[in-house]
């Protein structure tokens, strides 16, 4: 057991100096004052107790656009971007990761990414990921996009790319087979059976998911466009109507932190979320479409972008935190084993000093992060 004393906790609501005690993997309890002697926990063994002095606890982050594999790919075969190590992902206060694939499905496979998110998990912290990639018909591991949610434990969804010059330039007849058979596989096997967007600068925005919605009755719940920076219009409206929208960081947070900052006052509470593209790859486009400058997302983003909301845009810090936890979490339907710091949620915490930097990390209940020390790595990491 581990007992947290002396924290103020934002759970991810404000809710002032409490304690927090971890069994396992899970919390066990969250009171101010928690006392393992008194309490009668220490004859369960024994607890270690760390004083946290004050510093801010919030729960885990959720990443739930991560090329866990790598991605890019078009500039040549030396542009593909390597796999995230798990140091990567502590550093930048993630605990739980959903993998997926981008442009390349070429030199990448689904199988390669399910592979991967296994590895995440036996490393530490919780991994999922989503069938398919950009192009249409979706690469799987079955055959099928809707066998590979039902079997297979790790997959959500699937990834599909619309709105891009890259994409395989979907119809909308095709996205409402593709939607109907994820939704169907996600009843079957207790998922939420999501429907990930990638959607590019092509200036198209949202009209093919509009399309879809207006001509079936498939419910808006399982499309998630995101990368929304590049239909900000769009993505506000399909707000409106109840969807969720995912706004993507950047390593300079301020253009895209007043987007969202915009984005959670007119959207409803809770349907605005927050992803990193870390690993992926950002290529710069010339006036023809020409590739003229290849990088790299950063997981670091993420925090970045929550830090810079809250302190240049005004918002609460409850409420930027809750972009890429609570929201993210009930997104997905993980609510509240993630996103949350309760008892009986996983035991995915973050400290924060003064400067509200990431102090300490522990993911379901084992101490990766303290004092800015790393204290965990994938296992190949030097």
């Amino acid at each position: 057991m581990l007992l947290i004393k002396n924290v103020r906790l934002f759970a991810p609501e404000d809710r002032g100096m409490q304690d927090i005690l971890i069994f396992g993997e899970k919390i066990l309890a969250v009171n101010h004052g928690i006392d393992p002697v008194l309490s009668g926990l220490s004859s369960l063994g024994e607890v270690e107790v760390w004083d946290a002095g004050g510093r801010r606890a919030v729960p885990g982050l959720i990443d739930q656009h991560v090329h866990v594999t790598g991605g890019g790919g078009e500039s040549s075969f030396s542009s593909r971007v390597p796999e995230i190590q798990l140091s990567s992902i502590l550093r930048a206060g993630v605990t739980t990761v959903v993998g997926v694939l981008g442009t390349d499905s070429r030199t990448r496979s689904v199988q390669n990414l399910v592979a991967k998110t296994k590895a995440l998990q036996e490393e530490g912290v919780t991994a999922f990921c989503l069938t398919g990639a950009y192009e249409h018909p979706s690469p799987t591991i079955t055959g099928s996009v809707g066998d590979d949610i039902v079997f297979i434990r790790e997959v959500l969804g699937v990834k599909i790319a619309i709105s891009d010059h890259r994409c395989s330039q979907l119809t909308r007849e095709e996205l409402t087979r593709l939607a109907a058979e994820v939704r169907i596989a996600g009843l079957l096997s207790g998922k939420p059976g999501v429907v990930h967007l990638h959607t590019g600068r092509s200036g198209q925005g949202l009209s093919l998911i509009f399309d879809v919605l207006q001509s079936s009755p498939i419910p808006i719940r399982h499309f998630r466009p995101t990368h929304c920076c590049n239909c900000p219009e769009d993505a506000l409206r399909f707000a409106s109507l109840g969807g969720l929208i995912d706004f993507t960081s950047d390593d300079e947070p301020l253009p895209v932190a007043r987007q969202i900052a915009k984005a959670l006052e007119e959207a409803p509470e809770g349907h605005v979320t927050l992803s990193s593209d870390s690993n992926g790859s950002m290529p710069k486009w010339g006036p023809g479409q020409e590739l003229i400058g290849i990088t790299a997302a950063k997981m670091t983003s993420l925090y970045k972008t929550v830090l810079c909301l809250h302190r240049e845009c005004g918002v609460g810090f409850s409420e930027a935190v809750s972009l890429c936890t609570q929201n993210t979490a009930r997104a997905l339907d993980l609510y509240p084993r993630k996103g949350c710091i309760a008892p009986g949620s996983d035991a995915d915490i973050l400290l924060l000093d003064d400067a509200l930097q990431i102090d300490g990390v522990i993911a379901r209940g084992r101490v990766m992060m303290r004092e800015k020390e790393l204290l965990a790595k994938g296992r190949y990491e030097d």
